[in-house]
């Protein structure tokens, strides 16, 4: 098991737009396992990796019902609207409320380069939008319409 550290806002690489994998492979593999055991680590439900300092357009998520690696997901359909509480391991002591999709469909690549094409709504929805705006710069509380810390 390899945990990484996790940066931190305001660390520049949170807010670069990441590049797309062009080829799933060894490297890609490690990557992805070693997210997985960070984001369990820090008890987390979703991890993007420019949070562990690696500009690549890749997510692993966990909600609560099932584990998710996606490679290059891209938001390609989205209706209703929700507005929930967020936080974020780059964010730590925060709490905002943001308004996202009710549900999203999403497409992008598994661990065998095969196509994805995913359907999501309530909280898996929320969790895909939250760390896709990762890979392209964006924080939680750049779309929050009220901040709060964490008092939990």
């Amino acid at each position: 098991m390899s945990v990484y550290k996790i940066l931190t806002s305001p660390d520049p690489v949170l807010r670069q737009k990441c590049a797309e994998v062009k080829k799933v492979n060894a490297g890609v593999l490690r990557l992805l396992e070693n997210m997985r055991d960070t984001m369990y680590f820090a008890e987390g439900i979703g991890l993007a990796a420019p949070q562990i300092g690696v500009s690549k357009r890749i997510i692993v998520l966990d909600p609560g019902d099932n584990y998710l690696e996606i490679i290059n997901p891209v938001i390609v359909a989205s209706e209703g609207e929700q507005n929930r509480s967020e936080g974020c391991l780059s964010v730590p002591g925060k709490v905002g409320w943001c308004k996202r999709a009710q549900k999203v469909r999403v497409t992008g690549m598994d661990v065998g380069g095969n196509n994805i094409d995913l359907e999501a709504e309530g909280l898996l929805a929320l969790v895909l939008q939250h760390e896709i705006d990762h890979l392209d710069g964006i924080l939680f509380p750049d779309k929050a319409t009220h901040m709060r810390n964490d008092e939990f």
